[in-house]
This record gives structure tokens, sequence and C-alpha cells, in this order.
């Protein structure tokens, strides 16, 4: 059974705000897994980067949405626990 996520893996945005349906696997198809800011041709398109570093771009980006401060800090609280980063 294939599992449906509702968030990105990578970064938690939900994936119906994807304004591209999602990031793209090798064959082109679409991910269901992860978005396409985090995501393209069956890689991550920042393949170094540590849960630390997303979770500081989560704030940011959450922040800049016009989000209180409280909001950010739950989002980016909430990354170490998605599949990308839970075997780290």
């Amino acid at each position: 059974m294939k599992t449906t996520y509702k968030r990105c893996q990578s970064c938690g945005m939900p994936l119906s705000k994807d304004r591209n349906g999602g990031g793209t696997e090798a064959d082109g198809s679409r991910s269901t897994r992860y978005c396409s800011y985090c995501y393209e041709d069956g890689q991550f398109r920042n393949p170094g980067l540590t849960v630390d570093q997303m979770q500081a771009t989560v704030k940011k980006v959450v922040r800049r949405q016009g989000m209180p401060w409280l909001v950010a800090q739950f989002f980016a609280w909430r990354v170490a626990w998605l599949e990308r980063w839970r075997t780290q």
C-alpha cells in the first residue's frame, strides 16, 4: 500500500500549496512525497542540507508570509519528524 502524504517530507509545506504539484522523480513523474522546492529529477535540490538549516529556512519563509514567531517556531520544530530527517 502506497502512503499518501499531505506535506512535503523534507520541509513540511502542504503539497496542495505547491504551485508545481510536487517535485519530480527521475522518470519525470510527480513526487507524492516531496515538493518542487526540495526535490527535482529524483534528487534533493540541496542534498547537503542539514535539518538545522532546513529548520532555519522554514522559520524564515513562514515569518515572511506574515505568520507569528510562535507559529514559525512550531513549523520549524516539526521538520525534524519528517521522513527525510528521521534517519539523521
